[in-house]
């Protein structure tokens, strides 16, 4: 299986633009040709690192609001006509896509959610991050669960968590109990100890560990949003560091640090299956007799 990791970012708070970047993106990375093509967290149409959406605790302000209804208005609708320009894409190229994306809830919450498309272009589901981290849940809202699902592929089964979600270890298991051989995880983390856990979590569910993330400048952002000065974030907003991990633990590609590219490598998920000769999480290696894990039961 070829895979490509796109780190670049989008053209922030811009959808139509943004989707017209996926397809070239997409185009660019299946030539040579690629089997699945992954983007990082809240690729359409931003990720707000550095807003401050006028917050303080306490007191909303009416600039904030005005940034508010700029980022929903750069979000879209799942099922929608951006869903369906994605899954053109998909098919157009015979490729999975996954992507992370800023989705209108029904009733007014934006939630950071995981898209997965097949090569004909289905949408195969969507996955609605279950808690954002600090500051982030100021402008979205909380994923309950449902859809925490594991996708059968020709090549292996697909599944993955977004960003902080992977240091959850009670979702982590839930997608290893699917049994989950290529384990996604778009991100907006640029620490390098992000790494260390896209090592660990390759080694214990013993699966591909992809981990994406955007690569951001200053010069990225518009100077048009409302009330952010965006001349005070730093140079480099996002630096990056998308990386691929083998079953075992094994950086095979990346990490990509401090520039736009892509991250290419070739899976053989012969390697999941030799993995667990000496270590299975939820077989040979579980005590079911001792801990037992009851997931989500209903679907959206």
């Amino acid at each position: 299986m070829k895979v490509a990791l796109i780190q670049d970012s989008p053209v922030l708070f811009d959808l139509e633009a943004s989707l017209q970047k996926v397809e070239t993106l997409v185009a660019e990375a299946n030539e040579p040709s690629v089997d699945l093509v992954l983007f990082p967290e809240a690729y359409l149409s931003a990720y707000p690192r550095g807003l401050s959406f006028g917050t303080v605790v306490g007191s909303r302000s009416e600039f904030g609001r005005d940034m508010w209804l700029r980022y929903w208005e750069s979000s879209l609708k799942v099922p929608g006509q951006a869903v369906d320009r994605l899954g053109e894409i998909a098919k157009t190229h015979d490729c999975f896509l996954v992507i992370g994306v800023i989705e209108q809830g029904e009733t007014g919450t934006l939630y950071c959610t995981m898209l997965y498309f097949d090569h004909k272009g289905t949408l195969l589901g969507k996955h609605r991050k279950l808690k954002p981290t600090a500051a982030e849940r100021i402008v979205w809202g909380e994923g309950d669960g449902t859809d925490l699902h594991v996708y059968d592929s020709p090549y292996g089964k697909l599944g993955g968590l977004i960003c902080w979600e992977n240091y959850m270890p009670l979702a982590r298991t839930w997608l290893y109990q699917q049994g989950v051989e290529i384990y996604m995880a778009p991100t907006a983390d640029q620490r390098d100890s992000w790494q260390a856990t896209m090592q660990h979590i390759a080694c214990e569910g013993r699966c591909y560990v992809l981990g994406c993330n955007q690569y951001v400048t200053r010069a990225d952002y518009p100077n048009d949003l409302p009330g952010e000065d965006v001349s005070q974030l730093p140079e480099v907003s996002s630096r990056g560091g998308s990386v691929i991990v083998d079953p075992l633990g094994q950086v095979i590609a990346g990490p990509l640090w401090d520039e736009r590219g892509i991250l290419r490598a070739e899976l053989d998920l012969k390697l999941v299956t030799k993995g667990k000769m000496d270590f299975d999480p939820v077989g040979h290696y579980a005590r079911n007799d001792v801990f037992q894990l009851l997931g989500p039961e209903k679907e959206l």
